[in-house]
C-alpha cells in the first residue's frame, strides 16, 4: 500500500506525536475508545470525540465535567443544591469568556455564587511543592479531530482542535502541499472566507490561537475577522530569511506538535507569554491579544534555560531586527528571569536550587511606553502587582531591592550609577537588560549621557551602545550580573563585550532574528524598494579682494554645510519634497488616506529653515495640511530664539500624539525621533543629511513599520535622498540584512468581577487589607491604622502613575463595591470574607482618593568670503530598488591603534582654489562651463523680464501662486523658442520634473537680481 500524503495522514501524524497513538492505529488494532480514555502516550495528551464537543459553549464537556469533578468536588457540591447546576456553571462562564476572554479565566479562574472554580493548573517552579506538580498532573490535554462547530451549518468541520480542561486554546486548518493545498494560501483563505467567527468557537478571545499549517510553513492569528484577518507567519526560518529548515526526522513544521504543542509549553505559553493588550475595561473586542511569534517564544526560552544550565555571570547580544517584537520579547523575558533557578548546585551565583538565580532584573531603556508595558504586563503575569519600580541612582536601586522589588527601570544616562550599585551590591545577584536599539528620541540625550559619564561632551559617542559601552569601559563586568544587550545593529565593539565567542576567536549573537527575515515574514517592509537620489549642483564666487589660506579638507566640508544649509538651497529642496508629497502621496491618498512623511536634516538649523519653508509653501497651497517640527533645546536662528514648543504651537510632549492626528503630514526632524519612533502611517522619507553605519539603518527604519490596517505594502514606501549615494546606504544595510452598570437587580457575582478589577490596578496588596480589618476590630489607635490606608493612597495619587481617567475609573468602582455589598451583605445565603474585608478597606481608602477631573482643570570668516551665485538639483537615481547581500556579514575588530587630532600637517589652499575645486567637485549635471553656464541663465532671466506678459502677469502680481504659473508659461514659451539651439536641453526640461523644477528656481530668484 503506497504512503498517505493527503491532510488526513497530517492529522493522524500530528494526533499520534500528542497522544501516542492515532484514530487509524486504532482501527488497525480494533482498539475501542474506553482503551485510550486516559493519556496513551506522546505528548500526554488523550483524545477527544466530536461527539463530546459542545457548539454552543464551545467546550469538550466530557473533559470539562470530568476534570471539575475529578479535582474540585467540594466547590461543585456547592452548586449542586440547585437541579439546573450545569446549567448555571455554564453560563455563568459563557457570560464571562464573551466579556473577558478565556485567558483571563484561565489564570484567575471562574466564581459562581459562592463557589469558586480553577481552569487551569499551573506549571510548577523548580521551588514549588510535590503538591503543586501533582495538581498540573491533573490537567486534561486533549485533541480533537473534525470538529463540527457551526450551529448553524452542523457539517462544517475544524480539522483539528487542541484543548485544556475541556476548554479550546488552538484551532488548526491543515493543508498538504504534496496535494497542492498551501496553508499560506489555501488555509489562510479558508480560515478568511469559509469559516463562521460568529460561531462561538471561532469569536475572539474565546479561543486563543488559530493556525494554518501545512508540512512546510505554519501561520497564526487570534483574531478571525473574515477577509480583514491578519495572519503572521510562525516558523523558525531557513537561511537567515524565512520558512523552515529541512528536518531530518519528520515535516518542516513538526516543531510545532513536538515543541509547542507539549503540554509544558503551552501551560507556560498561557502562563508568561499571552496578553491582552489595552485597558480590562475597554470592550474585548477593542483589545489585542498577542501570542508569541516563535522567534519571541524562542529567544526568551534560550536565555532562561541558558541561564539554569551556567548561571549568573553571562552575556546575551540579541540581535533582533528592528520592527520586529523586541518590547515583547524585552517584557515576557524580563518578568520570567525572575523566577529562573539554577538545574544544580554549584552553578555561578547560585544559592541553592529553590532560590531564584536573580533578586532583580535591571532594564535599561530610555523609552517611557517600555515602564508603562512592563507593569501592564506583569498585572496580567502576576499575583504580587507592586514588583516594578524606577531607579535612577545607587540608592534608590538599594531602597527598591529592600522593598521587595523585582523589576527595576532604569535609563541610559543612569547606566554607570547602577553600574557602580551592582558591584557594590555584591550579595545580590542581577540580570541586567538592555534596550538599546530605540536609543534616545531626545537629541540631548547623547550630550546628558556623555556628561554624566566623561565629565565632558564627545561628539563621537552618537547612540546607545556607544553608552553603553562606555559605562562599562574600564571595569570588569561585575560577576554578579548577566547582561543581555537587544539591538537590531550589533557594532564590532558590541559583539565583543556581549556576543559568544567560538572556537575560532569570532563573536556571534546569542539569538538572531534577521531584517531579511522580518521583510520576507511581513513583519517589516524593505524601506530600498523605491530609493531616488538627488545630487546638489552649484557655483561658489568669492566676494571679497583677500585671498586667505584654509585647511582644504574642512574648508571642504564647512563650504558645503554652507550651501547646503542656505535659505534658498532649502527652498529648491522643500518645493520639490512638497511637489512630490502633495502629488504623489497625499492626492493619491496612499495608506487609505493616512500616509504620512518625515523631513531629515543636518542640524537644527536647517530643520528651523526647512520647517518654515516648508510652512510657507503649504501656505500658497491653500494649507491642504498641517507640518510639524521636532528638536530639543532652543536654538537661535536669523536673531531669533526658536523651541519645538514655539514653532508647534502645542508642547514637545504632544508632538508624537499630534503627529498622528489626521491633520498633521509631515514632520521635520534633525536628531531627535530618528530612532525609537514608531509611526506605522508613515511612508516616505525625505533625506538632506549624512546618513552612514547604524544610524542610516535606524533612521530609515522609522519607516519599515508594517501597518495590515492601512494596506501598507513595501511599494507603498519611498525615499528621496539629496545627501547619500545608494551605494552608501547599500553598505550601511548589508551588515544587518540578513475595562458595570446596576440598571437591573443585582447579581452578585458583579462583586466578583469588580473586586479583580481593583485588585488588578494594583493600588492596595492584600496583606496590607487583611492587617488593616485585623487592627480595625482589635480596636487599634486610629494613628496605627493610617499608616496602612496612606501608603495605598499615595500609591494611587503618585506612585502607580496613573492617568487621570484611570483614577476616576478606580475610585468609582470602589465606591460601587462598597455600595453593592452594603445592600447585599446581609441577604446573600453565604459568607465571603474577602468581600467583608475589602467593603472595610475601601470605606477609609476612598476620602483619601485625589481624583482631578477636567474641570479643575555666525557664519564665520570663511563664509563671509564667499556668495552661492547658483544652485540646482540633477536627479541621478529614480525608484531605484538597492538590493543587500543575503551572506553573513562579519564586522572588522576595531581599530586597536591609538587615534588623535595631531600628527598630521594640515593641508592648505588659498581661497580661490579652495573655491575652484569645490565647483569643479559640485558643479555637475551640465555640459557647460559654470562661466558658460551663468553666461546663458543670465540672457534667459533678460529674456524673461523683457517678457510683454513679465510686469503685468508677474512683477506686479500679489497673488504669489498666479504669479508662479504666469512666470511657469513665461519660461515654456522661451524655452520653446531656443528648442532648435539645444535640443537636448529643451527635452530634459520637459521631461526631467526635478531638472524643470530646478531651472524654474533659478530663474524665479534670478529674475530680481539680473
Amino acid at each position: 500500500m503506497p504512503s498517505q500524503t493527503n491532510e488526513q495522514a497530517l492529522e493522524s501524524a500530528i494526533e499520534h506525536a500528542l497522544t501516542g497513538i492515532s484514530q487509524e492505529e486504532m482501527k488497525q488494532h480494533s482498539m475501542t475508545m474506553e482503551e485510550v480514555a486516559l493519556p496513551y502516550g506522546g505528548n500526554g495528551f488523550r483524545i477527544g470525540w466530536p461527539n463530546d464537543f459542545n457548539a454552543e459553549y464551545a467546550i469538550d464537556e466530557t473533559r470539562f465535567w470530568h476534570f471539575l469533578e475529578t479535582t474540585q468536588p467540594e466547590e461543585l457540591e456547592k452548586l449542586q443544591r440547585s437541579p439546573d447546576w450545569k446549567l448555571k456553571i455554564l453560563q455563568r462562564f459563557d457570560r464571562m469568556v464573551k466579556k473577558y476572554g478565556l485567558l483571563r479565566l484561565l489564570r484567575r479562574g471562574l466564581d459562581v455564587e459562592d463557589a469558586h472554580f480553577i481552569l487551569f493548573y499551573e506549571l510548577p517552579l523548580a521551588s514549588s511543592g510535590q503538591a503543586v506538580r501533582e495538581r498540573f498532573e491533573q490537567n486534561e490535554f486533549s485533541v480533537m479531530r473534525q470538529v463540527r462547530y457551526n450551529l448553524e451549518n452542523p457539517r462544517q468541520e475544524i480539522d483539528m482542535v487542541i484543548f485544556l480542561n475541556g476548554l479550546p486554546l488552538a484551532t488548526l486548518e491543515l493543508k498538504n502541499p504534496w496535494t497542492g493545498q498551501r496553508a499560506r494560501i489555501q488555509g489562510i483563505k479558508q480560515y478568511k472566507e469559509d469559516r463562521d467567527n460568529r460561531q462561538p468557537l471561532l469569536q475572539f478571545g474565546r479561543c486563543i490561537v488559530h493556525f494554518a499549517v501545512d508540512t512546510d510553513e505554519a501561520y497564526m492569528t487570534t483574531k478571525l475577522d473574515g477577509k480583514k484577518t491578519f495572519f503572521l507567519p510562525f516558523n523558525k526560518g531557513h537561511n537567515n530569511g524565512a520558512g523552515n529548515p529541512p528536518n531530518p526526522g519528520g515535516h518542516k513544521t513538526a516543531y510545532l506538535w513536538r515543541e509547542v504543542f507539549t503540554r509544558q509549553s503551552l501551560a507556560n505559553i498561557l502562563q508568561h507569554f499571552v496578553r491582552f493588550d489595552g485597558k480590562a475595561k475597554d470592550p474585548l473586542s477593542k483589545r489585542t491579544l498577542f501570542f508569541p511569534r516563535y522567534h519571541q517564544m524562542d529567544v526568551v526560552r534560550q536565555i532562561l534555560a541558558h541561564a539554569a544550565r551556567h548561571g549568573v555571570g553571562q552575556r546575551y547580544l540579541i540581535q533582533h531586527s528592528a520592527g520586529s517584537g523586541k518590547s515583547n520579547s524585552i517584557t515576557w523575558a524580563a518578568y520570567q528571569l525572575i523566577d529562573t533557578y539554577p538545574e544544580r548546585e554549584g552553578l555561578p551565583g547560585a544559592r541553592g536550587l529553590e532560590t531564584p538565580l536573580f533578586d532583580s532584573v535591571i532594564v535599561v531603556t530610555d523609552r517611557r511606553l517600555l515602564d508603562k508595558q512592563l507593569r501592564d504586563n506583569i498585572k496580567e503575569f502576576s499575583v504580587v502587582k507592586n514588583i516594578v519600580a524606577p531607579a535612577h541612582s545607587a540608592r534608590e536601586l538599594r531602597d527598591n531591592l529592600e522593598q521587595g522589588k523585582r523589576i527595576i527601570i532604569t535609563t541610559i544616562q543612569k547606566f554607570p550609577f547602577i553600574i557602580n550599585g551592582i558591584q557594590d551590591l555584591s550579595d545580590k545577584r542581577f540580570a541586567v537588560v538592555i534596550d538599546e536599539a530605540h536609543s534616545s528620541q531626545s537629541g540631548t540625550a547623547a550630550g546628558k549621557m556623555n556628561m554624566a559619564m566623561t565629565g565632558g561632551a564627545d561628539p563621537d559617542l552618537e547612540d546607545t551602545q556607544d553608552k553603553i559601552l562606555q559605562a562599562i569601559k574600564g571595569r570588569k563586568m561585575s560577576p554578579n550580573a548577566s547582561y543581555l544587550a537587544f539591538t537590531a545593529t550589533p557594532k564590532n565593539a558590541t559583539l565583543e563585550r556581549f556576543g559568544i565567542r567560538q572556537e575560532n576567536g569570532s563573536f556571534r549573537p546569542f539569538h538572531l532574528y534577521s531584517m531579511k527575515q522580518a521583510i520576507q515574514e511581513g513583519f517589516i517592509l524593505d524601506v530600498l524598494v523605491n530609493y531616488t537620489t538627488y545630487k546638489s549642483y552649484y557655483e561658489l564666487e568669492k566676494s571679497i579682494e583677500e585671498n586667505p589660506e584654509f585647511e582644504t579638507t574642512k574648508a571642504q566640508k564647512k563650504l558645503r554645510a554652507y550651501v547646503e544649509r542656505d535659505k534658498r538651497t532649502i527652498a529648491t529642496k522643500a518645493e520639490i519634497m512638497m511637489d512630490h508629497f502633495i502629488d504623489k502621496v497625499f492626492r493619491t491618498r496612499k495608506l487609505k488616506g493616512k500616509a504620512k512623511g518625515m523631513v531629515i536634516t543636518q542640524n537644527i538649523e536647517s530643520a528651523i529653515r526647512y520647517f518654515q519653508a516648508i510652512r510657507e509653501i503649504l501656505d500658497k497651497k491653500g494649507n491642504p495640511f498641517k507640518a510639524a517640527i521636532a528638536f530639543s533645546g532652543k536654538k537661535k536662528v536669523d536673531g531669533v530664539e526658536h523651541t519645538e514648543a514655539s514653532m508647534n504651537g502645542f508642547p514637545d510632549k504632544d508632538t508624537k500624539d499630534k503627529f498622528d492626528e489626521d491633520d498633521y503630514r509631515i514632520l521635520v526632524v534633525a536628531n531627535k525621533y530618528l530612532t525609537g519612533f514608531d509611526q506605522p502611517k508613515l511612508c516616505t522619507m525625505y533625506v538632506d543629511k549624512k546618513l552612514q553605519g547604524v544610524l542610516a539603518v535606524q533612521a530609515l527604519s522609522r519607516l519599515n513599520r508594517s501597518a495590515n490596517k492601512y494596506g501598507k505594502k513595501s511599494e507603498d514606501l519611498f525615499v528621496l535622498d539629496f545627501f547619500n549615494d545608494v551605494e552608501d546606504i547599500k553598505k550601511a544595510f548589508d551588515p544587518y540584512y540578513t475595562i458595570t452598570s446596576l440598571e437591573q437587580a443585582t447579581d452578585v457575582n458583579v462583586l466578583h468581577e469588580i473586586k479583580g478589577a481593583l485588585d488588578e490596578v494594583g493600588v492596595y496588596e492584600w496583606a496590607e487589607v487583611e492587617s488593616f480589618t485585623e487592627q480595625y476590630f482589635n480596636n487599634v489607635q486610629a494613628e496605627d491604622l493610617s499608616p496602612l490606608i496612606d501608603r495605598a493612597a499615595d500609591r494611587f495619587n503618585e506612585g502607580l502613575q496613573l492617568e487621570d481617567d484611570e483614577k476616576a475609573d478606580f475610585k468609582i468602582k470602589a465606591k460601587q463595591f462598597v455600595k453593592i455589598y452594603s445592600q447585599v451583605s446581609s441577604i446573600i445565603p453565604y459568607e465571603r470574607m474577602d468581600w467583608e474585608q475589602l467593603f472595610w478597606f475601601l470605606k477609609f481608602l476612598i476620602p483619601k482618593l485625589l481624583v482631578r477631573t477636567k474641570s479643575d482643570d555666525a557664519i564665520d570668516e570663511l563664509l563671509e568670503s564667499v556668495d552661492l551665485s547658483t544652485y540646482g538639483l540633477e536627479r541621478t537615481r529614480l525608484n531605484h530598488t538597492i538590493g543587500l547581500d543575503d551572506s553573513e556579514t562579519e564586522l572588522d575588530p576595531q581599530n586597536p591603534n591609538p587615534r588623535g587630532a595631531h600628527g598630521k600637517e594640515e593641508e592648505k589652499d588659498p581661497l580661490d582654489e579652495i573655491i575652484r575645486a569645490f565647483n569643479d567637485r559640485f558643479y555637475t549635471g551640465w555640459e557647460e562651463t559654470p562661466e558658460e553656464a551663468r553666461v546663458k541663465f543670465v540672457a534667459l532671466v533678460k529674456n524673461v523680464r523683457n517678457h510683454p506678459d513679465f510686469e503685468s502677469k508677474v512683477a506686479n502680481n500679489a497673488d504669489t501662486q498666479n504669479s508662479d504659473l504666469a512666470l511657469k508659461k513665461i519660461l515654456d514659451d522661451l524655452m520653446l523658442k531656443r528648442r532648435k539651439a539645444n535640443l537636448e536641453e529643451y527635452k530634459r526640461y520637459r521631461q526631467d520634473e526635478a531638472y524643470y523644477q530646478g531651472m524654474f528656481d533659478l530663474v524665479k530668484r534670478l529674475v530680481d537680481r539680473v
